[in-house]
């Protein structure tokens, strides 16, 4: 018997690689776009993340873009100076920065919610059964994200 067995991939792992691949091509398709809107992929995904009816405290939305409280400065710096976001101290505590978005936030919000979920060129060419059947198998798994309450982290609420 041979040391070097071939170690086999379950399917699942398997669909990993074939979703990253699938998630870095059209990051980098987006991200093109995102740039001729004059926005990183970080400050469309804090636009993204931003309740339009409820000021976000900066340090939650650090934590929800997976970075610290400095980048989060920077980003809304940058939102602040085009006009799309503003600061604002919450009533509870006025040491805690809030961010609301503003009406050019909020269409500049709705452009980049419609740009994140076009779809990849690969998953459009598939038939519309194939497409039928990839969206009810990742609302299932995403069923299964939401009921442990990871997806919170990274999608907007509502």
């Amino acid at each position: 018997m041979t040391v070097h067995a071939k170690t086999r991939l379950s399917a699942a792992h398997e669909a990993q690689k074939f979703f990253f691949e699938l998630g870095m091509v059209q990051r980098m398709k987006t991200g093109a776009k995102l740039a001729e809107l004059g926005l990183s992929f970080s400050q469309a995904h804090a636009l993204r993340l931003l309740d339009p009816d409820e000021p976000m405290p900066m340090s939650a939305l650090a934590e929800r873009l997976f970075c610290d409280a400095s980048n989060v400065t920077g980003i809304a710096d940058r939102l602040e100076t085009r006009g799309l976001v503003r600061r604002e101290s919450l009533a509870g505590d006025r040491r805690v920065k809030a961010l609301t978005i503003t009406p050019s936030g909020m269409k500049l919000r709705r452009q980049v919610m419609d740009l994140m979920s076009e779809p990849p060129d690969a998953i459009a060419a598939l038939s519309d059964a194939d497409q039928r059947a990839l969206r009810d198998i990742l609302a299932r798994a995403v069923g299964h994200l939401r009921a442990a309450g990871e997806s919170e982290q990274v999608a907007p609420r509502g």
